[in-house]
């Protein structure tokens, strides 16, 4: 059974940075895409971020493009989202997704077929 774990939210100052971890464990984890949404206080789960099983191919929403980053530890069956240059608006419970059988990056959220729990980040303004 895939279980996802993630790590690293809580309050950032805006303009400044965090970054969150995702552990994945169960089933192959260096098959499938992995990607990053989020949801915000009354509003709808939002692609943020994707990556390819071998690193080969990512896809970023255009609200965080040149912001974040997306990568992989094929190794360590961790993925990790590298948050930079943060606004209020980013405000938002940040979810770990595992594809149930794509390996490439997809923004497609019915694509994915594991959820972490999500963890809290925080902009002050």
């Amino acid at each position: 059974q895939v279980h996802l774990v993630e790590s690293g939210g809580g309050l950032v100052q805006a303009g400044g940075s965090a970054r969150l971890s995702c552990a994945a464990s169960g089933g192959t984890f260096s098959n499938y895409a992995m990607a990053w949404f989020r949801q915000a206080p009354g509003k709808e789960r939002e692609f943020v971020a994707a990556i390819g099983r071998n690193s080969g191919s990512t896809s970023y929403a255009d609200s965080v493009k040149g912001r974040f980053t997306i990568s992989r530890d094929n190794a360590k069956n961790t993925v990790s989202l590298q948050l930079n240059s943060l606004t209020p608006e980013d405000t938002a419970v940040y979810y770990c997704a595992r594809s149930g059988s794509l390996y490439y990056a997809t923004r497609r959220a019915e694509e994915y077929a594991y959820w972490g729990q999500g963890t809290q980040v925080t902009v002050s303004s």
